[in-house]
């Protein structure tokens, strides 16, 4: 935990908040705090700054909070995901919100099982709770939209045209012999298959809205370490 996210009900004063449950624990147990030191903090959708412990016991943890300056800006990315297997989808929305994405959609695709989408993890509870893990890692405040689209093609030919107009729309294609761009000026909006890439017709719904399919080589990723690679390519 590099930054101790609040929230609006963790105050107990105008600049003084009460940690209980998960995160007091990791404050305690973690960090190993003591009365009087210090630890990043920052109000979710707010400011970032430091927060001095007052006073701890084994199930609290009470700060005083002063904030003096913004969360990092948003990384300029729109993310288009084929759902992921279950045991892999904590990990990708908690790295992608470390790394500042800001919009995920999770959609369907020909290869997404259909069992992936009565997965628990896909609760309100859970994807709220990964996307603060990565707040949390990221030492940033402002949490990111998550819309979920069962339907490919309504999706792509319906709402996809309007989210990448005034970006470069990219699908990341492991077959494709143009290389993915480096250091691309503007916004990007990145699409990425589920585990084996999209199919074909897939590929040619997103080139008649403008997506290009580019590569990261010959080898195929899993899910987590190709959003990570293109991220790191792209910005």
């Amino acid at each position: 935990m590099n930054l101790v996210l609040l929230f609006e009900e963790d105050f107990v004063g105008p600049d003084r908040v009460m940690l209980r449950g998960r995160r007091a624990r990791h404050v305690i147990d973690v960090h190993r705090v003591s009365a009087g030191d210090e630890l990043t903090v920052g109000v979710a959708g707010g400011g970032i700054g430091r927060g001095v412990v007052i006073r701890l016991d084994a199930e609290a943890v009470e700060m005083s909070v002063s904030l003096d300056r913004d969360p990092p800006l948003p990384l300029p990315l729109t993310l288009v995901l084929a759902l992921p297997r279950p045991k892999v989808l904590n990990r990708v929305v908690a790295a992608a919100t470390s790394m500042g994405i800001k919009q995920l959609y999770l959609v369907n695709a020909w290869r997404v099982e259909k069992s992936y989408w009565h997965s628990p993890r896909l609760s309100e509870d859970n994807l709220l709770l990964q996307r603060i893990l990565g707040l949390e890692q990221g030492r940033d405040t402002i949490l990111p939209r998550i819309e979920l689209r069962r339907l490919f093609r309504p999706f792509v030919e319906n709402e996809l045209p309007a989210i990448v107009s005034g970006t470069r729309a990219l699908v990341a294609h492991p077959p494709a012999p143009a290389p993915a761009p480096r250091t691309v000026p503007g916004p990007v909006t990145l699409a990425i298959g589920p585990e084996g890439g999209f199919i074909d017709a897939e590929i040619a719904s997103l080139e008649r809205i403008g997506f290009e399919p580019v590569s990261l080589g010959e080898r195929v990723l899993r899910v987590e370490t190709a959003v990570a690679a293109m991220v790191g390519r792209l910005f």
